[in-house]
């Protein structure tokens, strides 16, 4: 019977380190979450700004960036709750009837719809010369090789990487939308959600 392969070996992430992914073959990601714009509620001229600063922010990079949309289930249970212990609370009888009437709508509601919540990121990369090199030279050759950085090497190339996220992050700014990098605990639950889609509902890239 062969010996089936662990499942770390198909995940590329070799480390989460400082708000850095570092991936297997050397890259460096990181992440932003961002807000998103009712782009409908805007008038047209409004709209056509926002169209012109982001086809400038695109024509101003000169390295790819990915746009990440993810959809998951709301877990209302814990609001479920507070209603249930503010019911308790309550000496107005009515009041107490109407927030009976409100759980049990809530929960009637859930059951035949699901509530989801949607969360967008922007990931950009870098990916270090001398890694090129040796990927280059590793597929020649048809070996994988796992790039690592000591400290200095790795201080070097996250401050080529904040250069580009900077760069991202003043044209989100431009068209309206906020940005917050990812920490790493914030990271490791965001790949932790994409490499275990079964745990919640699908996440879709763009």
């Amino acid at each position: 019977m062969p010996v089936q392969a662990p499942t770390q070996q198909f995940v590329p992430i070799r480390d989460i380190k400082d708000g850095v992914v570092i991936l297997k073959d050397g890259q460096m990601n990181m992440v932003l979450l961002v807000s998103s714009i009712n782009f409908a509620l805007k008038s047209t001229d409004e709209q056509a700004a926002i169209l012109r600063q982001f086809q400038s922010l695109l024509n101003t990079l000169d390295f790819s960036i990915q746009i990440y949309i993810q959809s998951r289930r709301l877990d209302i249970a814990p609001y479920l709750a507070l209603l249930g212990t503010r019911e308790k609370e309550q000496y107005n009888d009515l009041m107490r009837i109407q927030l009976r009437e409100y759980i049990h709508f809530v929960e009637t509601f859930v059951k035949e719809v699901d509530i989801m919540s949607k969360n967008f990121f922007v990931i950009i990369p870098y990916t270090p010369i001398n890694t090129n090199i040796k990927q280059n030279l590793s597929g020649i050759l048809g070996h994988k090789v796992e790039t690592e950085f000591d400290e200095a090497t790795f201080t070097e190339h996250k401050t080529q990487l904040e250069q580009r996220v900077s760069v991202v992050e003043q044209g989100l700014h431009r068209i309206g939308v906020r940005t917050a990098p990812l920490s790493n605990d914030e990271l490791v639950e965001l790949y932790y959600h994409i490499f275990n889609p079964g745990e919640d509902a699908g996440a879709v890239p763009v």
